[in-house]
């Protein structure tokens, strides 16, 4: 059985929720790798939305296990909250379709709290992250000193724990000039949500290396986009894990030669949220009206989305890095009837007069890159909600077709609307 790993070619919001969730239909095992509740994953179904953050997009499907690998750093509390939002829209949250992966690392209020002090203090400098604690989290894991979910599982010991990490975050409260927390306060605090997680504990491992050897089908849900990626993105404007491909192995543990095929969710021009480079961006009429068309506002900020032309030099990059095979082209009906009947791709770049086909990796030439556009004809009918390539208008297909040619990779999938039904399939990635 194939398994799918879906990830954002771009920096996020591409749609990567509607697309998991239409083909959580396929799968068995629906599986988070990275991220924490920084994430936001928008599904519209029969009418009714569902906005998740840390719960794969598979828990509103029937008989699908969802999973959350021990790379995601999970907020307890933004965890049962979002539980009980969705089970509020009649979604049954249970053991039975829900695990937390055990060595997971937990966010806890002081990550919060830290994320939020430096960024007022960054001024100028800021880097746009949610304030959620997810950096803080991550430093914490890699440094070691980090409370992860197995932890709550017994609680006596958890204290020593407890000193450990603050013996790092006292110090840095004192230089903020915030007051310390004291150890028996943050047990207390762990210690009231514990039973709300504890439910949902697995190795999970080993329930994703059972799932393979009884040839489920898994299906591996990215958070953000591969230019967020800590290590290949715009750094320093970018999240705090990988973001590609591969992490879907390391962040649950089943070993890359389960991977069998990786969609790229690609939307069909470009935006991004809050700093950093963004060589398409539109600050004119046009990149207005596709933000308004596109409902371009952040599904965890509320913030307001930067819209450009479609950058085929970044996907084509992205594709490379995160070992993308098949695109699934979204909100392509957002383009239908631009103003002046004309839509722009960026092809290349020009960096201090040289032309170039790469996003270098330093800043400052990140900053002063300018898109070489080529220029095609849009058209003008609707393609809302279509659900196959005869209902496309001939022109759509050729943008479809240049963009293929321009990344290298082919469109497998494409949506035409928020809608789960409108779809059209190319290529099944369940397939192989």
């Amino acid at each position: 059985m194939a398994n799918v790993v879906v990830v954002g070619s771009q920096w996020g919001d591409e749609g990567k929720g509607k697309i998991v969730d239409w083909l959580s239909e396929r799968a068995d095992v629906v599986v988070r790798f990275q991220g924490g509740h920084n994430a936001g994953h928008t599904l519209v179904v029969d009418g009714k939305t569902y906005k998740l953050s840390l719960l794969p997009s598979g828990v509103v499907r029937q008989n699908k296990l969802s999973v959350i690998g021990n790379g995601v750093v999970v907020d307890p509390w933004a965890l049962a909250e979002e539980i009980a939002r969705v089970e509020e829209l009649g979604v049954t949250i249970s053991r039975d379709n829900l695990r937390v992966a055990e060595n997971a690392t937990l966010i806890l209020p002081l990550h919060r709290e830290l994320d939020a002090l430096r960024e007022a203090a960054a001024g100028a400098g800021k880097i746009g992250t949610t304030k959620r604690g997810i950096g803080p989290a991550y430093e914490d894991k890699v440094g070691r000193r980090a409370i992860r979910v197995m932890d709550l599982a017994d609680l006596s010991v958890l204290k020593p724990k407890v000193e450990r990490i603050l013996a790092h975050h006292n110090p840095l409260r004192r230089g903020l000039g915030e007051p310390e927390i004291s150890a028996d306060e943050l047990c207390n605090q762990i210690t009231q949500v514990a039973d709300k997680i504890l439910p949902y504990m697995d190795s999970v491992w080993a329930l994703l290396d059972k799932a393979k050897t009884d040839r489920k089908r898994i299906l591996f849900e990215g958070a953000q986009g591969a230019l967020l990626d800590i290590d290949h993105g715009t750094y320093p404007f970018v999240t705090s894990s990988n973001t590609v491909a591969a992490q879907a192995a390391t962040g649950s543990g089943i070993g890359p030669s389960a991977i069998s095929f990786v969609l790229g969710i690609t939307k069909a021009y470009t935006t991004r949220v809050g700093e950093g480079p963004f060589p398409t961006e539109l600050f004119d009429d046009t990149g207005k009206l596709i933000g308004e068309r596109g409902a371009e506002f952040g599904t965890v900020t509320g913030r307001a989305r930067r819209c450009g032309w479609f950058d085929a030099c970044l996907v084509r990059q992205t594709c490379k890095v995160a070992g993308i095979t098949g695109i699934a082209l979204t909100k392509l009906d957002v383009l239908d009837d631009i103003p002046g009947g004309k839509l722009k791709i960026c092809v290349g770049y020009k960096l201090d007069g040289a032309e170039i086909d790469y996003l270098p990796a330093a800043q400052g030439a990140q900053a002063r890159v300018e898109p070489i556009y080529e220029e095609m004809d849009g058209w003008t009918e609707s393609t809302q909600g279509a659900r196959s390539w005869a209902e496309l208008p001939a022109q759509c297909i050729k943008y479809v077709r240049r963009l293929e040619e321009l990344t290298g990779v082919p469109v497998a999938l494409l949506s035409t609307s928020p809608e789960r039904d409108d779809t059209i399939l190319v290529r099944d990635p369940f397939a192989g």
